[in-house]
């Protein structure tokens, strides 16, 4: 008898099954390239995990346990980005992970550079305007 309703056999490629996994919380391999540290997790702590969708990110804004938390989210923010959120392509995560990077290191650089031209040109300033 001809089976007029059977459903098609679908095919799986296997092949690239676990190239991306993103976004399918903790996996057991991560593709080339996701693990490492991040600087923008880092130095943008808080801002990076709302934007990542890593909500494990807000505890840097409790004191004390910031300044530690900073680092632990360096170390493992790529991982967990890669885990909460899901991601076009290895690719693609690095590119947004790299903005991030690019990002908070303007940011602290400038910050930092505008600090010490401030503690250099105020006291300078502050001798001129005494002087006449």
């Amino acid at each position: 008898m001809n089976e007029n309703y059977k459903s098609p056999e679908a095919t799986l490629n296997l092949e690239n099954a676990d190239e991306n996994n993103s976004g399918q919380g903790p996996v057991d391999t991560y593709p080339e390239g996701v693990l490492g540290w991040s600087w923008g997790a880092f130095l943008l702590n808080w801002i990076w995990a709302l934007g990542n969708k890593t909500p494990i990110g807000l505890l840097c804004l409790v004191p004390y346990l910031g300044f530690v938390f900073s680092f632990v989210l360096g170390a493992k923010g790529r991982k967990w980005a890669w885990e909460k959120k899901r991601w076009e392509s290895v690719e693609h995560f690095n590119r947004v992970q790299k903005t991030w990077t690019i990002w908070s290191l303007i940011l602290v650089v400038g910050v930092f550079g505008i600090g010490i031209l401030a503690a250099i040109a105020l006291p300078a300033y502050m001798d001129y305007t005494q002087n006449y």
